[in-house]
């Protein structure tokens, strides 16, 4: 008899939890497929410590192939899902696609960014959901305050020291407690910055800070918060959002160049195209996390509405304490439906919740009783050292240096602005140029892509061509950058750009017909009705494709028209001979200098 295939989409807290539980409840009788964008589990309540330069991104990103050796680890985006030929569609980090068959389906594809019809915030808001969105928000602070210090005009200083953090939930209190304390570092003790005042503000439409948590805890959150100087106002939030500040509900403008959307999460957008049952975006389920009349299909986490079994008529919150409790209970009812152990329901005692401050400062209420300051910040350390599947020691060993040490206040410019749109439905990715959303995401494939265009050229619709319309001067998108910052032309050494000087020059090697890594496939879950895949806007923004129920796959990616033909022969004239000190042209390398086909300045994000 064959082994059973579980299959699991997402590798959350829900996921991996799941996949961790599946691997040890099986004992290796069961093929266990894990399908997940990244390599990695993110654990999210730290990720505000890497924004502000406290952690790294590898101490908070625990490798699942490390930590889950039994469990085969597939990477990609679930595409769509055929039910009665119980097998998963997928779009791989090259483009590649696949179809995985299973006999047991979990569903634990996470959240993401919750948007609202206000004008201007997809456009020059970011979000706060994976490691690209926390390390493009650290570059673009330091990079603010750097432009703030040599700026002449003091309204222009003022608008780049100001920071907007929107959504007073766990997230955004933590992201503006954190963040008012990293750009204090850098003014405190620099003479040229004296006269800098950076300015963070935090709203929300409810009326106090957490209205979640209890109101001992809330009010000590917002107490920390205003003596460190966050403006915090209850009752407000963004009307308008422009390329040099917003609009508030009350009236007011703030100029400002950087707008953090921390407002909210909502379940993965892969669930409604099932044609279940659903509440809220949310898959119905059973208190076994099953779906009703579906027995091979479970589903846990944020995507599933879980009836909470000690509050009839209710359903547990979208938390990840509840996530990783999900988990564990999903895997030994999946282990129970393959005729191993038997069902549980699942049935929660509420553990209290944590939230990190900065510094020793924090809110806590362990098993309901409140506590605030060193006490609470060393309950939270702790806490979150016991929660963390992995590297405990490397989290445990950057805070301590955190403790003693200065932060390294440094932009690195490994993620651009328009890599990651507050539209995004895979938030744990950032976009490469020339991509649909979701897919091709190995950088250095998209490298060789770029060496295989000829003259380094970008393909239509490169977001660095065209991209959305952002700050003037500086870290928007649609603006002019230096040319040395990230998103500019690129620099005359990097993949895709000029070929740098005193090196050999021509035509790079080839890539087959298209001249890039994947000439066609279609975007993350894309929709079931063939045709092409939706033209990028005038804002240089990769259109969403729709989600709907069924089969089919995106039309291809066209060629571009441009360029030179991969099999027409040498040019006519060779051109000058190569310098002395240059290397004669190899094989298939013409041997005259590549010149640039287009026209256009250095632009794109900084």
């Amino acid at each position: 008899m064959s082994r059973p295939r579980i299959v699991i989409v997402g590798a959350g807290f829900a996921g991996y939890r799941t996949a961790r539980t599946l691997s040890r409840l099986t004992r290796q009788k069961a093929d266990i497929t894990l399908l997940n964008p990244t390599d990695y589990f993110l654990y999210l309540p730290l990720l505000p410590q890497v924004a502000a330069g406290i952690l790294e991104p590898r101490r908070v990103s625990v490798s699942l192939s490390g930590t889950l050796p039994h469990v085969r680890l597939v990477l990609g985006e679930a595409d769509g899902i055929d039910l009665d030929g119980r097998t998963v569609r997928y779009t791989g980090p090259e483009g590649e696609e696949g179809t995985l068959p299973y006999d047991r389906l979990v569903l634990a594809a996470g959240s993401v960014n919750k948007l609202l019809p206000i004008p201007g915030v997809a456009e020059h808001a970011h979000g706060f959901r994976g490691l690209p969105e926390a390390l493009y928000l650290r570059d673009h602070v330091t990079r603010q305050m750097e432009l703030a210090a040599a700026a002449d005009d003091p309204e222009e200083c003022a608008a780049r020291c100001t920071f907007v953090v929107v959504g007073a939930g766990y997230t955004g209190t933590e992201v503006a407690a954190h963040g008012a304390m990293y750009t204090d570092a850098q003014v405190r003790g620099h003479p040229t910055r004296s006269g800098m005042r950076p300015r963070w503000m935090l709203l929300d439409v409810a009326p106090r800070v957490m209205p979640e948590m209890d109101e001992r805890l809330s009010r000590t959150a917002e107490r920390v918060l205003r003596q460190r100087g966050v403006d915090v106002r209850m009752g407000t939030s963004v009307k308008e959002a422009t390329h040099d500040g917003v609009v508030l509900t009350d009236g007011s403008t703030v100029d400002t160049r950087t707008l953090v959307w921390c407002v909210g999460v909502r379940p993965d957008p892969l669930v409604e195209s099932l044609g279940l049952p659903m509440e809220r975006g949310r898959l119905l389920v059973d208190p076994h996390l099953q779906v009703p009349g579906r027995p091979e299909l479970f589903a846990c986490g944020d995507v599933a509405a879980v009836p909470d079994l000690n509050q009839p008529g209710q359903y547990t919150p979208m938390t990840a304490q509840h996530a990783w409790r999900h988990g564990k209970v999903c895997a030994q009812n999946v282990v129970a439906s393959l005729g191993v152990g038997r069902r549980r329901a699942y049935r929660h005692r509420d553990l209290g919740f944590v939230v990190d401050l900065g510094g020793v400062k924090a809110a806590a209420n362990p098993l309901g009783l409140p506590m605030s300051g060193p006490a609470a910040g060393a309950v939270t350390r702790g806490y979150h050292l016991a929660a963390m599947p992995g590297n405990r020691v490397r989290v445990a060993a950057d805070w301590l240096l955190d403790a003693v040490l200065p932060r390294q206040a440094v932009q690195l410019g490994l993620v651009r602005s328009w890599s990651v749109p507050l539209e995004s439905s895979s938030p744990e990715v950032a976009r490469v140029p020339g991509r649909p959303e979701g897919a091709g995401k190995d950088q250095a494939a998209e490298d060789q892509a770029a060496e295989a265009r000829p003259g380094g050229e970008h393909p239509a619709g490169d977001p660095t061509k065209n991209p959305p319309a952002g700050e003037p001067g500086g870290n928007r998108s649609g603006a002019e950058p230096a040319r040395n910052q990230p998103g500019g032309e690129p620099a005359r050494n990097q993949p895709g750009g000029e070929p740098a000087r005193n090196q050999p020059r021509g035509e790079p090697a080839k890539r087959g017909a298209s001249g890039s890594p994947r000439a066609s496939g279609r975007p993350r879950r894309a929709a079931e009705a063939a045709g092409p895949r939706p033209a990028r806007t005038g804002s240089g923004k990769p259109g969403k494709a729709a989600r709907t129920s069924g089969g089919g796959s995106a039309g291809k990616r066209p060629a571009s028209a441009s360029g030179p033909s991969r099999s027409a022969g040498p040019p006519a004239d060779p051109g000058p001979e190569p310098p002395a000190d240059q290397p004669s042209p190899g094989p298939g390398i013409a041997p005259g200098p590549v010149k640039r086909t287009d026209s256009r300045t250095s632009e794109g994000d900084s």
